[in-house]
């Protein structure tokens, strides 16, 4: 790889040494999850090879959890339980050192924050107290006695010599966000104990003090210990707080290899970028570097070289924290390396990543469809598959899924020509990215269209809205369609499956109105059925224009989708902080003249509620007409030399943004491939081995 960097960026390619070894550079993949864990360990190992192939200087794993005494199933996380998980964990470090960078692993022992639903062990805790899950799961976990703490010491060896034969060169004890059983003992929240671990900062670290000796006892010698705190707990008069962190570290500044600090809860720390600005925690860092004669890596969503670089020359880290810009794009170090700042796909801090992990499936990124498919479809992020037989394409449609087609078929070589209706490039994400706190949404435009500008085979045509005759005749050999959708204006979807009666007197708007410049006044209701960002969206920007608004939901929450973003709770304190209404467990079921009537989800008790309009955020339909009005043509295609026609991204099936752009990335690498039989699984999966049948150990 031939450098071609700005010099301004060259602090962030020094090396630096982390105890007994030496990062190659400053860009540090922190643990994070993928929804793959345990289930999917080819495909996490792959995604991690790819990133150090892409330059960062240290790759770590997920959480992988060390002990079969405390698991957080349902989700789905790596596990070093015994000698079998050896081989899982062996191959991604061998895919991270094969590309270059040290391979590290994150050790939790989660304690209070495990359930056990797997294993059915009792949990312990240093105080016995209800088990901290995001389900409130009803189980408790015991206080930890001396011999339990003892073989937890014990446990942790075993799990320090496994990680050394799986060939890593980093352990991270987990010790932030709540999931890691040194947070429980450093923590007063969590630690009520009146013996030597609690009480006092100095018995409350005594655990992190042994497990950190005991690491280097064991394996110091040839692999670095590294400690990952949170920086704050944020709850009140209990808790872990800065300035302890600050007094522990002047404390013990020298006893880990480095210093991993990151926001106390995770909602905190991975916060959307809707409520958290870049470097959002440099302020709770700043400061702690000159505690310490040790290295120290925190995170803030890092995506802008610049400011990667202030973070270094100010002295507040030494290494630039990152999990989801490094999702979004695995080849960010290399890409500065090269002087290609420009081609960084910038995270958009939409947070679509972590709900993998929290709905136990695997992740999807915004920006990166190839995300968690580098081993599963041979899809790599940088790398396009070579053209095929065919030359021209037409893509109707420069929404989301509309560019990345666009961008993934000109990068593969073929003729293209992507044609949109209106004059503005992005579809659904130029209009959202001008509500409130969706600016970052724009990246996902801008991105694809500067790579677009970049290719002399691609050619964009806006004001052209085609015609089912003007497609056909057109004279590409493949054609998508990639029109979008619209919401539905009739409240139908989930509680409502037929339109909402109304005397059609009251103004009915949708968020299509909103974001087209509709101003709306007075008394407002607004109906979210649809239960992601949208309807909190719309609610906070009408209040902000002055209306006197009342979100309704038949959700037990606000936006409850979210929960899988982690933004549930900041969304609804922002619809407090802005005066609006919220009812809950609630459906608008009648529209009145001046008023809706609405409906209490368990006892059916309907009341009135008088306003000006309503706005329904329930459901989208596919713009589908182009499409329909081809399909219905079929015996026409060949005439016309077109191969194929194929409706890609919301215009087939609305959903998140992020399932936009992976159609369309679908769409561009599987044309002109062999014709693939649907009985045939499109992906490789791996199967967990048949124990033999009469085993009973």
């Amino acid at each position: 790889m031939t450098s071609n960097r700005d010099p301004r960026y060259d602090c962030l390619f020094e090396p630096l040494k982390i105890g007994p070894v030496t990062t190659p550079n400053r860009f540090y993949q922190v643990p994070h999850c993928n929804g793959g864990g345990y289930r999917d360990p080819t495909a996490v190992a792959r995604m991690r090879e790819i990133k150090a192939e892409g330059g960062w200087g240290v790759v770590f794993t997920e959480q992988v959890e060390m002990h079969h005494s405390s698991e957080i199933s349902p989700y789905i996380e790596l596990r070093l339980w015994d000698d079998n998980d050896i081989p899982m964990l062996a191959r991604m470090s061998d895919g991270i050192k094969d590309g270059g960078a040290l391979a590290g692993i994150e050790l939790a022992y989660p304690g209070i924050n495990g359930p056990n639903l797997y294993t059915r062990e009792v949990p312990m805790a240093p105080t016995a107290l209800p088990i901290r899950t995001f389900t409130n799961d009803p189980v408790s976990a015991r206080s930890m006695t001396k011999r339990d703490i003892a073989n937890l010491r014990q446990w942790h060896r075993a799990a320090f010599r496994r990680a050394k034969e799986a060939g890593y060169d980093l352990i991270c004890l987990y010790g932030a966000h709540g999931f890691g059983v040194i947070q429980h003992f450093l923590s007063t929240l969590t630690n009520h104990r009146t013996d030597e671990y609690g009480g006092s900062l100095e018995n409350r670290s005594r655990l992190m003090r042994e497990l950190i000796s005991d690491a280097k006892d064991e394996v110091g010698d040839t692999m670095g210990i590294t400690l990952r705190l949170s920086l704050h707990e944020l709850v009140g008069d209990l808790g872990f707080t800065n300035d302890e962190v600050r007094e522990l570290v002047g404390m013990h500044g020298s006893l880990p290899d480095l210093w991993d600090l990151a926001h106390g809860s995770w909602e905190d720390c991975s916060g959307a970028s809707r409520f958290k600005e870049e470097a959002a925690q440099q302020e709770l860092v700043r400061g702690i570097r000159e505690l310490t004669d040790r290295p120290v890596v925190g995170v803030g969503r890092f995506t802008s070289p610049d400011v990667m670089v202030k973070q270094l020359n100010s002295g507040v880290l030494d290494l630039i924290g990152c999990a989801r810009p490094s999702i979004a794009d695995p080849w960010l170090p290399r890409k500065i390396d090269e002087g290609r700042v420009e081609d960084i796909r910038e995270c958009i801090g939409c947070n679509m990543c972590i709900t993998g992990d929290m709905t136990m499936s695997l992740s999807r990124c915004t920006q990166n469809p190839t995300f968690m498919e580098e081993w599963r479809r041979d899809w790599h992020p940088e790398i396009m598959n070579p053209k095929g037989e065919s030359d021209s394409v037409l893509i109707v449609g420069a929404g989301p899924a509309g560019l990345e087609a666009t961008h993934a078929l000109g990068k593969r070589g073929y003729e293209v020509v992507l044609a949109e209706s209106s004059d503005t490039l992005g579809g659904r994400v130029s209009k959202e990215s001008q509500l409130p706190g969706l600016s970052a949404w724009g990246r996902v435009r801008d991105y694809r269209t500067w790579q677009i500008s970049q290719l002399a085979n691609v050619n964009v045509y806006p004001n052209n809205t085609l015609t089912a005759d003007e497609v056909l005749e057109f004279g590409s050999e493949h054609v998508a369609i990639a029109t979008g959708s619209y919401w539905r204006r009739d409240g139908v979807s989930r509680f409502h499956v037929k339109p909402v009666p109304s005397t059609g007197k009251l103004p009915v708007f949708t968020p299509d109105d909103i974001m087209a410049g509709e101003k709306i006044t007075g008394k407002v209701v607004v109906f979210d059925d649809d239960h992601y960002y949208m309807g909190a969206v719309i609610a906070e920007k009408l209040a902000r224009d002055g209306a006197e608004v009342t979100l309704i939901t038949p959700s037990a929450y606000v936006s409850e989708w979210t929960l899988n973003t982690l933004e549930q709770g900041f969304i609804h304190n922002r619809l407090l902080e802005h005066q609006v209404d919220i009812l809950r467990n609630s459906a608008v079921t009648k529209i009145l003249d001046n008023a809706v009537q609405y409906t209490d989800t368990y006892s059916n008790k309907n009341t009135d509620i008088e306003c000006d309009a309503l706005i329904m955020v329930t459901s989208r339909l596919g713009d589908d007409t182009l499409w329909q009005s081809l399909s219905a043509r079929e015996t026409e295609w060949q005439d016309h030399g077109i191969k194929s026609i194929q409706i890609i991204g919301d215009a087939q099936s609305p959903a998140p943004i992020a399932w936009a752009t992976f159609a369309g990335h679908r769409f561009a690498r599987e044309l002109d491939e062999p014709v693939r039989d649907e009985a045939i699984l499109p992906f490789r999966r791996e199967l967990a081995r048949l124990s033999p049948k009469n085993d009973s150990k």
